[in-house]
């Protein structure tokens, strides 16, 4: 059965002994994953990747660079913004896979007959995982929850701004 290929594979015969730096540029549409297209991202995703073969093991550090279109969670207002993440996996050929691994990373078995490593899902992951948790636009004068650093500064006649006061009241109530 012909197994169909992947959007980012690497070849490991292909890879010489030592560290292996390869780039791909693929786009978001690409991936045919709708939940990358809801999440925002739009363009082009810059993979970069450092594959280290040895004779045990191939690890192998995504890096993933990405434009997303997101909205402000305070005014709704879109904020396009690059999100990078990262990635390491530990690929292990199966003749060595009893040996002592760092628990904190990933590990994959790995056949010592295998032509190619299929890494499309781990960089569709990365790039979900990249997604910042609140997205905020500071630099937006129609969102009215922020200001102008000139505006949160203390006034020229020494009274302080309205934020200001009312964490003094604050403070002062509590105490």
């Amino acid at each position: 059965m012909h197994k169909e290929k992947g959007l980012i594979e690497l070849q490991i015969d292909g890879l010489l002994e030592g560290t292996n730096e390869l780039v791909f540029t693929c786009g978001t549409a690409d991936f045919n994953d709708p939940q990358l297209i809801n999440a925002g991202f739009r363009g082009k995703v810059k993979v970069e990747v450092a594959a280290e073969k040895s004779e045990t093991e191939i690890t192998v550090s995504i890096r993933t660079s990405a434009t997303a279109e997101l909205s402000c969670d305070i005014c709704l207002d879109t904020v396009s913004k690059t999100l990078t993440g990262s990635y390491r996996i530990f690929y292990v050929y199966t003749d060595h896979a009893g040996s002592d691994l760092d628990g904190t990373d990933e590990y994959r078995i790995l056949e010592r007959n295998a032509e190619a490593i299929d890494i499309t899902e781990d960089v569709r992951e990365t790039l979900l995982l990249s997604l910042p948790m609140k997205v905020t636009c500071t630099d937006n004068p129609d969102c009215s929850i922020f200001r102008s650093a000139e505006e949160e500064k203390y006034s020229g006649d020494g009274d302080k701004s309205t934020w200001q006061k009312s964490l003094e009241k604050l403070k002062n109530k509590y105490r």
